[in-house]
């Protein structure tokens, strides 16, 4: 069988909708879905539930790769297969529908997958009060979170109410030049916005030798309330910067897309690249070994939080995130024209020998942790450390984490 990579999805062709829409009035009625110039001058879809769309029970009931409208009730946001939450709605990323706004059961549910660009306004983090709302969505029959859902979605709109108004975007609250160093992927989606970051990301970059790492990671990696000291990544201890090497309570050089899943072993370029390289006590890290990151096992019994089995590596709750956006970046950063493996996310684990160069999983448990673990403080200013120090570029999904969903 051949392996599930991670981020060349099939698009339907452009979005029917640049921005969000609200059901107008004289649209009622209207036997078709009709067309309206959108902020951009280009087409939108006015969706028109009496007319096209179908109920959830209908959409539950249709096929995969069937485009469809479908008209149902906001019942919860969902956070892993058979799973969905009615509170403290950890992000932006989905939305279950049910034909009935009481409904508990997540099998009578569909699950709704949404892009980047209606996330702001449509999300429950941004907007819980949507919950229970009766809306109309446009998109296309998909599994999602292993159960029926509609992905691809190109309109939103609630019945009988105003849309609601947009979440501020991530992009406003960066610096000048941090804008400026994305400019050529603003207004991107998928496959286009992930050569565009490539091409930025691997531009004007400085490739560190392996041993000026220590230096570098002793700077990174600062332990903000204690200077001369190093935060480690799994562990999260705080331990002298100068005690690097490989004895055990030493710290040494953890590479989060492991060195044999790369090909790359210590070599300039992405044996060097400090978005993925990382402070780690000795022995926890050669517990790690090149395992795939996925949820579950047994409590690894040195770092705390950290669950470890045959295939896969859970790591603590405060830096899942981390590692979701370290990886994601190694898969958009190296494409394999510079001699090294092309790496790509998969969703399968536990890949050995040759078949697993290249390979890095899971892909759908590494999405989830990214949307429950954004970015914090400590890894921003790693990321600016690491684009005005050390290398030249940064991790992008840091700087503007909705371009995650808007890729993968």
């Amino acid at each position: 069988m051949p392996p599930v990579l991670a981020r060349r999805p099939r698009r339907l062709g452009a979005l029917l909708l640049v921005g969000v829409l609200g059901l107008l009035p004289s649209c009622a009625g209207q036997g078709s879905v009709e067309e309206e110039a959108g902020p951009a001058g280009g087409a939108r879809s006015l969706l028109d539930p009496a007319a096209t769309a179908s109920d959830v029970a209908q959409a539950l009931a249709s096929t995969d790769g069937t485009v469809l409208s479908v008209r149902g009730h906001v019942v919860g946001q969902p956070v892993a297969p058979g799973e969905v939450v009615r509170g403290s709605f950890p992000s932006d990323l989905a939305l279950a529908l049910a034909d009935d706004p009481g409904e508990r059961d997540p099998a009578r549910m569909l699950l709704v997958q949404l892009p980047a660009q209606l996330r702001s306004t449509w999300g429950l983090a941004s907007h819980p009060e949507l919950l229970g709302a009766e809306v109309v969505l446009g998109g296309e029959r998909a599994s999602y979170f292993s159960a029926p859902g509609l992905k691809q979605v190109d309109a939103v709109a609630l019945v009988g109410a105003a849309t609601p108004s947009p979440a501020p975007s991530a992009a406003d609250d960066l610096p000048a030049v941090v804008r400026d160093y994305y400019a050529d992927a603003e207004g991107r989606t998928g496959e286009d916005l992930a050569r565009a970051l490539h091409e930025i990301i691997s531009t004007d970059v400085d490739r560190l030798g392996y041993d000026r790492l220590w230096e570098a990671l002793r700077d990174t990696d600062a332990d903000p309330a204690a200077p001369g000291r190093v935060i480690e990544l799994y562990t999260g201890d705080s331990v002298p910067g100068d005690a690097n090497g490989g004895d055990p309570e030493e710290w040494n050089r953890e590479h989060v897309w492991p060195q044999s899943r790369g090909g790359f072993g210590t070599a300039a370029g992405p044996g060097t690249d400090l978005h993925h390289v990382r402070p780690a006590d000795v022995s926890v890290n050669a517990d790690r070994s090149s395992l795939d990151f996925d949820d579950g096992g047994s409590p690894q019994g040195e770092a705390a939080d950290t669950y470890r089995d045959a295939d896969s590596w859970e790591p603590r709750e405060a830096v899942k995130g981390d590692v979701a956006r370290m990886v994601l970046y190694m898969a958009v950063r190296y494409e394999g024209g510079d001699g090294f493996a092309d790496l790509e996310v998969s969703e399968q684990v536990g890949r050995r020998d040759l078949d697993a160069l290249g390979y890095l999983g899971r892909l759908s448990t590494l999405l989830r942790w990214h949307e429950q673990d954004p970015p914090d403080a400590f890894e921003r200013a790693r990321n600016d450390a690491i684009f005005e120090t050390w290398q030249g570029n940064r991790n992008p999904f840091v700087d503007r984490p909705e371009w995650v969903a808007a890729i993968w």
